[in-house]
This record gives structure tokens, C-alpha cells and sequence, in this order.
């Protein structure tokens, strides 16, 4: 006897079937450089930027030492001429008068006396000049592209007071600037009083002597030139900013500089 499905049993259900599935298109192949206009840096190029700027940073490096070398020798020379005016002048004169060094840090210097300060202040970056700047037109410099670049040393001269008393409009100076090359070569440019050299680096090799003289001439110049009072009509009315700032309107102001017309600046 045959057996009977059992009461309530869900029918079985058609068995699907499977689409296959379709595949998804291919990336398309990525252009050439050369199709869509941009060429690849030769090799050669890279080698040429690498060196360049190995050759540039290093000469840099050597210039920024040789300023080192140069500013610690100038400070050197300024305390030993410090020290010798100092002997003589109250040997001599007055035991009141004093001259100063006075060390702000390792990037600047000062030297006081007579009522004038000299503010000797090393800059940390490298320059460069135009090509008609006076040293680099000379053979000297076009023998080797390294020596047209500089650290530079600047020579300030401002009243004592003006430091002493926080007079912040007090005008200050500049006297000179001393350019030092890769080779410890220097050119001095300035007031005519800094007995200023040719364009030609070539002898002109740092040395004590030479700062000396250079520290000499600044202190000569700043010397000479004397205060010079203000007409009246200028200074007949202050203001209360100048007051409460200390600004004294009567002080004196420098016109006796002069600059040689054969530097450029």
C-alpha cells in the first residue's frame, strides 16, 4: 500500500537557475607620459640640480665660517684696542673717561666711549649682489663663481644716550660693511673716513691688522662728527608721547657722514 504525503508539508520549490555572472571591464591601460604632454627629468638634469645644490650649500657652510672666524677675531682685536685707549686716555687725561666693550651675544658686539656707541652686529645669512657690483666684475671673483658670495659684518654708530635712555626714534648710522668671501677675502664699503680699499678682493686678506684698522677708522669717524643741535622751529612743540617715551626733542643729530660715490649700495 502506497504511502501518502504528510498533511500540511510546504511543496518543494523549483531549483533557480544561475546567470552567470559578468564580468567587470578591464582598466584601461594608463597613458604614456609622452601621449598626454609631460616628459620625464632626464637623469642627467637631477645629477646637475643634486650638484648644484650640494656645491652651493657647501660653499655657503664655508662662507658662514669664515664670518665666524672673522667676527671672533674682530671681537679680539676690539677688547685689546679697547684696553689701550683706556690706558692711555686716563694715563694722559681724564680718569672719568672710559672706553667699553660690552658682549651682547654671540652675533653682536658693542664698543662705548665719548658719548658714542658702536654697534658691530654679524649677520647669519649668505648674499649675493648684482653682476655690476663693484668686486664682481674683477677677474678675482669671475675665476671662481664661490666668491660672489659674502657673510657680511655691519658697523653702526649710534648716540649712548639713546641706548641708555630707550630714546627709540634716536637715529642711528651705518658706518661700514664688511663682506667676507670663501677665501677669508674681504671688501669694505662705507663713510670715506673707513679708508676704503679697490674693487680687487684679491690682496685683501682678513687679518688683525686689518680689522683693526677697520674698528680704528669707525671709532676716528664716529669721533669726528659731532652732534648738531636742531633749529628751534623744530623742536617747539612736543608731544605728550614724546614725553612719556623719554624723547628728548632737543637731541643733536649726525650730518657728517659721507659716503664714497665709487661704492655702490
Amino acid at each position: 500500500m502506497a504511502s501518502t504525503p504528510a498533511t500540511g508539508s510546504a511543496p518543494a520549490k523549483p531549483a533557480r537557475s544561475r546567470k552567470p555572472r559578468a564580468k567587470a571591464p578591464a582598466t584601461p591601460p594608463a597613458p604614456e607620459f609622452a601621449e598626454a604632454g609631460i616628459e620625464t627629468l632626464p637623469p642627467d638634469r637631477v645629477n646637475l640640480i643634486a650638484e648644484g645644490l650640494r656645491e652651493k650649500s657647501s660653499a655657503k657652510q664655508a662662507i658662514y665660517r669664515a664670518t665666524q672666524a672673522a667676527f671672533a677675531l674682530l671681537r679680539q682685536v676690539s677688547q685689546e684696542l679697547c684696553l689701550e685707549l683706556t690706558q692711555k686716555v686716563t694715563a694722559d687725561a681724564d680718569q672719568s673717561v672710559k672706553i667699553e666693550y660690552q658682549s651682547v651675544n654671540e652675533m653682536e658686539f658693542h664698543i662705548r666711549f665719548s658719548g658714542d656707541l658702536l654697534v658691530f652686529v654679524m649677520h647669519s645669512n649668505i648674499v649675493t649682489f648684482p653682476d655690476d657690483f663693484g668686486p664682481l666684475t674683477t677677474p678675482y671673483v669671475a675665476a671662481d663663481f664661490r666668491r660672489r658670495f659674502f657673510g657680511h659684518i655691519m658697523a653702526y654708530n649710534f648716540m649712548a644716550d639713546s641706548i641708555r635712555y630707550q630714546r627709540l626714534n634716536d637715529p642711528g648710522y651705518l658706518l661700514g660693511r664688511l663682506l667676507i668671501n670663501i677665501d677669508s677675502h674681504y671688501f669694505l664699503e662705507g663713510v670715506e673716513q673707513l679708508e676704503l680699499p679697490d674693487h680687487d678682493m684679491s690682496g685683501s686678506v682678513i687679518s688683525a691688522e686689518s680689522l683693526r684698522l677697520f674698528v680704528e677708522s669707525a671709532m676716528i669717524a664716529a669721533v669726528n662728527n659731532d652732534l648738531i643741535a636742531p633749529p628751534l622751529p623744530e623742536i617747539q612743540r612736543i608731544s605728550v608721547k614724546q614725553k612719556l617715551e623719554n624723547q628728548q626733542v632737543s637731541r643733536g643729530s649726525k650730518v657728517g657722514f659721507s659716503f664714497s660715490h665709487q661704492q655702490q649700495f
